[in-house]
């Protein structure tokens, strides 16, 4: 039996609504008084209109049906089809041609193509990681999958094995070519990386100095210019960071130092209330909603064990970096996050409206 707190008309699922007070309206102008009155007034104003449209597509469902029955197979008279979907509704005349602008949309959307994640927003870690697939290692990408074949001893599996790990630095340096080209000479002949004058200048093994094709595909560096940690530089809007440590595993194998080239990837995310299946009753909903409440401050973490360590996953901070001119840049250290509602179809027990019938899940999730 879910225990109720009544909030006007409404009788919430308590830990529903400790969620609500305790936690998601501290630190914003909405106090729960205003939220649980607004929804009220929401569930009564569209609920039975989301019940109206449901009845439609049952009404709709049911007439395609009896028509199927009445025409089996697949040699049916298409035209006839299309006249019947017509005249109950299900297809629309073609309306007269028109326009749309939009403003304010993120770059993400409006300028810039990349990979886009979906994950279930009740399971943290995953939905962590999604945040945090705004960058990622071309090396460890490389290795781990299929791009770099298994064969002439380039196996994965086991511990390192640097014959592939050779495959895939020279992989990564003919992408570097691809995208990044210099005016002479190859990155994988690169010797040292440095800025001069706010400039690129790479050494090659022959001792000539090389810069970047397109010089304003310089963004940014870490570290000293005479000896920097990292060059970033962007093709296509999307950022390329060549880290540097030749100190490191990786690093010391190479002229340069380089120990991986790190790509800005899945530049957006849909945490996914719908695809949530566990998410059943209240208890579950707050799992969910408090998982989107920690991205949404920054402070979401997930404590697991692997390998026998406990590890504990964070969200990613913004990425900082030098500019060629010595002006500071600051990227997004995590993807640009969106919300999938449950379907207008699903209603849930968390919440009962005045007639004591749960109310849509979507409302739910979109007032949350």
């Amino acid at each position: 039996m879910t225990d109720r707190t009544q909030r006007g008309n409404l009788q919430v699922a308590t830990v529903l609504n400790q969620l609500l007070e305790k936690e998601i309206c501290s630190g914003t102008d909405v106090t729960p008084a205003q939220f649980w009155q607004g929804l009220e007034s929401i569930v009564d104003t569209l609920g039975p209109r989301n019940r109206d449209l449901l009845q439609t597509r049952e009404d709709l469902q049911s007439k395609i049906d009896v028509w199927h029955q009445a025409h089996p197979g697949n040699d049916f008279d298409r035209d006839a089809y299309k006249a019947f979907l017509q005249e109950i509704g299900y297809l629309l005349h073609e309306g007269p041609d028109f326009q749309i602008s939009t403003t304010g949309v993120d770059e993400e959307v409006a300028a810039l193509a990349g990979p886009q994640l979906v994950v279930p927003v009740m399971n943290a870690r995953y939905a962590l990681n999604a945040a945090n697939a705004r960058w990622g290692s071309l090396y460890d990408a490389l290795y781990g999958t299929d791009v770099i074949p298994q064969k002439d001893g380039a196996e994965r599996g086991g511990a390192y094995n640097p014959k592939r790990g050779e495959k895939v630095i020279a992989y990564a340096k003919h992408f570097l070519d691809c995208h990044c080209p210099l005016t002479d000479g190859s990155h994988a002949d690169a010797q040292a990386y440095v800025l001069v004058n706010g400039g690129l200048q790479v050494t090659l093994s022959d001792g000539a100095v090389s810069t970047l094709q397109a010089p304003a595909q310089l963004r940014g560096y870490c570290g000293d210019s005479a000896a920097p940690d990292s060059i970033l530089l962007r093709h296509n809007g999307l950022h390329i960071e060549i880290q540097i440590d030749p100190t490191s595993p990786v690093g010391a194998t190479d002229a340069a130092g380089v120990k991986d080239v790190v790509l800005e990837a899945a530049l957006t995310t849909i945490q996914d209330c719908e695809d949530s299946v566990a998410a059943v009753d209240a208890e579950d909903k707050v799992v969910a909603y408090r998982n989107w409440l920690g991205l949404m401050r920054g402070d979401l973490e997930d404590r697991f064990d692997k390998g026998g360590k406990t590890m504990t996953r964070r969200l990613n901070k913004n990425r900082r970096f030098t500019t060629p001119d010595g002006g500071e840049l600051v990227l997004a250290g995590r993807s640009l996050m969106f919300v999938r509602n449950v379907g207008h179809l699903m209603t849930t027990p968390a919440i009962l409206d005045a007639n004591g019938d749960e109310i849509p899940e979507g409302i739910m999730d979109a007032m949350f």
